[in-house]
């Protein structure tokens, strides 16, 4: 017996069929070898990136839409405030010049007009109806108003003279105990009130004078002026 054959080894293939398919055997387990090995290599180390260059798509135009503009609204007229101050004759001033200027043409309304006044009145409220009601008879009534509206009506106050009445000393003198709050005081005003208007396609104007009183309270009651009621339109205290 050969030493091949003492170290368990099959004899040599003669037969060259054998030899043949020995052969292929052998390839076919050194391919699959090859493609286990690459299938743990790809699993290692991920799919690798193409030979081919990539080129990026080419971004598009960009288009930039206008920003959308809500449709402006116009605004509704506004009555100016009445100035503030905590002198009276300034403060009586700045009522006297708000209560007399007025126009039909703004899309406004007597009632928007007292308002701008009321809201300067006595905190308290206690004038506050006289007071409405004192607004009232200086503007023209709704139905007036209609009737104006058609001219174009406006008007506004020149004043000329601003002072306490010595008549309001007196007053003063009369009251009770408590009945005047501190810092009450009287300031007459006289003016021109004038009125422009349309009348036959020909623009107007008229002036006439007038006086009247207001009466307002101040500091130490109130840091700033407050309004309390007006005299009758030309019945001022002198």
């Amino acid at each position: 017996m050969s030493g091949v054959h003492l170290l368990g080894m099959s004899p040599a293939p003669t037969d060259p069929r054998n030899r043949r398919r020995l052969v292929a055997l052998i390839a076919a387990g050194i391919i699959l070898l090859i493609l286990a090995g690459v299938g743990v290599y790809g699993l290692l180390t991920g799919p690798r990136n193409s030979t081919s260059p990539q080129h990026d798509p080419q971004p598009g135009p960009v288009t930039t839409a206008p920003p959308k503009v809500a449709p402006s609204t116009p605004r509704p007229p506004r009555i100016p405030a009445v100035p503030r101050s905590a002198d009276p004759e300034i403060f009586a001033r700045g009522v006297a010049s708000a209560l007399f200027a007025w126009d039909t043409a703004s899309g406004l309304w007597p009632l928007d007009y007292t308002s701008a006044i009321l809201a300067v009145g006595d905190p308290s409220g206690d004038e506050q109806a006289g007071l409405a009601s004192d607004v009232a008879a200086y503007l023209p009534t709704r139905d007036a108003w209609i009737e104006l509206r058609q001219y174009a009506t406006r008007q506004h106050l020149t004043i000329e003279a601003a002072y306490v009445p010595e008549a309001w000393a007196d007053a003063v003198a009369q009251a009770q105990p408590g009945q005047l709050a501190v810092g009450t005081t009287a300031i007459t005003i006289e003016g021109t009130r004038n009125r422009a208007g349309v009348w036959n396609g020909q623009p107007v104007t008229s002036e006439h004078p007038v006086a009247f009183t207001v009466f307002v309270v101040c500091a130490p009651t109130y840091p700033t002026c407050h309004l309390l009621r007006f005299s009758q339109l030309d019945n001022p205290l002198r």
